[in-house]
């Protein structure tokens, strides 16, 4: 979960959220809604996800990543396991100079039966670019997008992007129909491309889903989803357990073991838990003592306490969910010496934060604290939630913070994270780093078109970031989604969090 997403969990008791869970799926799935035109039948899927819509299903926010995880929305290109960009509803595309670069479009049409064309892709885009506030990932770029001709999209970039093709995959980016824009509202219902058709939603508590009969690629095997959302994991582990529902997205750890083996799918992700050291002020502005701090850090011990096993320790920023990562690493460079524990007994108290909106978060402070206590610091823990931290996180109000990463958020490649992480402008850059070595080698990945050159420039950077012990990995998280393999089929394991349920997820 990114901190974006980690803001907008609530924790709900969970005899009332299981209750809540129950009854209303069970009830929703005892048919097939009639309206499913495609031919095919099939039972029905019953769906808890972990993060209630909290803009309407605006692909804006957060929210287009639900819609994504679960087939409703596409964009021009979509993503393979290594993060390439692969055809969607552009079947090809080609750059034209620096800045330019044009797409051609499929054949297909809209869940309101209106074409896919170059003016609605050209409406989509420019909508997107001109949202307020901006999608993320828009957030270190400017897109113009323009009508090439009737089946071909051009889209310039403010400066050379050779990640626009993968940035055009993120859920943000979505194609909608010129009907989806009404009143300086997104409404995605009934507008999108992909295998399912959103039919209804009713606010934060669930949607349904009807499957797409005119969808371009293949048609979808079950006729429909009924999607509960519910906060508390405990809930969705045991509406699994009860069969309440078929599929139960993001199983806390502490529930993994309680639902047996075939209820439990477990793989690598993208998203590294760190502790960002403050570079700019307070003890581990100097380096010495930030060495100190990684040195007491013991991977292994917080995957065995907190984790229970279920995730693999810290071998960088980025792990085994960046499958490439671990054949282009390199050793970090410029390493200070760390101080001696009697130099560090000797600093005064710092302040270690971390959220209460991942779970695991507050039990791996508690150990850290632990860890740097034994090397000689005195910590003191902030734990809140998420929306409490953030601007003093920001801020660089905290000495150390603890956070759950995804290093492949916005364009499926980590330098956007570690342009936004780690250089002097970057707009998450908890640990405050401004190292002109750092800015040099990102920038220097962001210009490189070439992947495996570009990978090889990322990993120089890694190298750094780690030189300067601004950020310490701690582990690389593993995801639990929950689904009874006796039963169901084709769910998505996504490291990259982008799918879930797809045209081919349905119960045998």
């Amino acid at each position: 979960m990114s901190p974006s997403r980690a803001r907008r969990r609530t924790t709900l008791p969970s005899a009332l959220a299981v209750a809540a869970l129950v009854v209303p799926l069970a009830t929703a799935c005892s048919g097939t809604d009639s309206s499913d035109t495609s031919g095919g039948g099939g039972q029905r899927l019953r769906v808890v996800m972990a993060f209630p819509p909290a803009q309407a299903m605006s692909p804006y926010g957060d929210d287009a990543v639900t819609l994504s995880r679960l087939a409703v929305i596409e964009g021009l290109t979509t993503l393979d396991k290594n993060g390439e960009a692969k055809p969607a509803l552009a079947t090809s595309w080609a750059r034209e100079g620096d800045k330019a670069w044009t797409f051609a479009l499929r054949d297909a049409e809209f869940q309101d039966g209106t074409k896919v064309d170059a003016p609605a892709v050209v409406g989509a885009l420019s909508a997107a670019a001109k949202a307020s506030p901006k999608p993320r990932v828009l957030s270190d770029t400017r897109i113009t997008a323009t009508v090439k001709d009737a089946r071909t999209v051009r889209v310039t970039t403010a400066e050379p992007d050779p990640l626009l093709p993968q940035r055009l995959a993120n859920p943000s980016l979505t194609i909608l129909s010129a009907g989806a824009y009404r009143d300086g509202k997104v409404d995605p219902a009934g507008h999108a491309t992909g295998p399912y058709t959103l039919t209804e939603l009713n606010g934060a508590v669930s949607a349904t889903l009807q499957r797409n009969g005119t969808y371009w690629g293949a048609k979808a095997k079950s006729p429909g989803v009924d999607v509960k959302f519910a906060a508390d994991g405990t809930a969705r582990a045991n509406a699994l357990r009860t069969k309440a529902v078929d599929v139960a997205e993001y199983v806390p750890i502490s529930q993994a073991s309680l639902l047996g083996g075939h209820f439990v799918h477990e793989f690598p992700s993208a998203r590294t838990n760190g502790l960002s050291l403050n570079t700019r002020r307070g003890v581990f502005a100097d380096p010495a003592m930030r060495a100190a701090a990684r040195e007491a850090i013991d991977s292994k011990a917080i995957v065995k306490a907190v984790y229970e096993g279920r995730a693999d320790t810290a071998q960088g920023l980025l792990g085994p969910g960046v499958p490439w990562a671990a054949a282009e690493r390199v050793a970090p460079v410029g390493r200070t010496k760390a101080a001696a524990p009697t130099a560090v007994a000797k600093t005064g108290q710092i302040v270690l934060a971390t959220y209460t909106n991942r779970p695991e978060l507050p039990e791996v402070a508690t150990v850290v604290q632990q860890q740097l206590e034994k090397r000689g610091f005195t910590v003191k823990q902030v734990v809140r939630d998420y929306a409490q931290l953030e601007a003093d996180a920001l801020g660089g109000k905290y000495d150390a913070f603890i956070q759950a990463r995804n290093t492949l958020l916005d364009t499926a490649d980590p330098v956007s994270y570690l342009e936004s992480d780690f250089t002097c402008d970057g707009s998450f850059n908890i640990s405050q780093l401004c190292d002109k070595r750092v800015d040099a080698d990102v920038d220097k990945a962001a210009a490189t078109v070439d992947t495996d050159a570009r990978h090889k420039a990322e990993m120089t950077a890694e190298a750094d970031v780690l030189g300067a012990d601004a950020l310490v990995p701690l582990v690389h998280e593993r995801f639990v989604q929950g689904y009874d393999d006796s039963r169901v089929e084709g769910v998505s394991l996504d490291p990259m969090e982008r799918t879930l349920i797809t045209a081919d997820t349905h119960v045998g």
